[in-house]
């Protein structure tokens, strides 16, 4: 099915594993350039590597999503390298296992921060892009 997503940037959050990781691949086989942004270079280069052995584009950026100047450094070396942003999937996420039973308040704080906060920066830092590309 050809979507019209060739050659379009497209930021996956947590890229490298998981769903992500799956969320990557179909989109390499749309044409689309994915980015995967992760804190974890090596497991973010294995996902590179693979798309480049089956002749496909890629591009990754190592960042602690957790990080809210991390956020807008990764948002940065993406226009540096491409120059525009045509799309933004907010995928990162750890199951921390803090629930109503056996977490407290900080912990949900914490889980909140680590789950959540980095989605609306990486959305703020990556809307002028997408606006301008007509991105979603």
């Amino acid at each position: 099915m050809d979507l019209k997503l060739t050659n379009k940037i497209i930021i996956v959050t947590g890229g490298a594993k998981g769903i992500g990781e799956g969320i990557v691949q179909v989109l390499a086989e749309e044409g689309v350039i994915p980015v995967i942004v992760g804190r974890n270079k090596a497991d973010n280069l294995k996902v590179v590597n693979n798309l480049a052995e089956k002749g496909k584009n890629s591009f990754q950026v190592v960042a602690e999503l957790s990080d809210p100047e991390a956020c807008k450094h990764a948002i940065d070396e993406i226009v540096k390298e491409f120059g525009r942003i045509d799309g933004l999937v907010n995928n990162a996420g750890v199951n921390d296992s803090v629930g109503l039973q056996t977490g407290n308040y900080e912990a949900f704080v914490a889980s909140l921060h680590k789950n959540v906060v980095h989605y609306y920066l990486m959305a703020q830092h990556a809307l002028p892009y997408l606006i301008e590309s007509k991105g979603a």
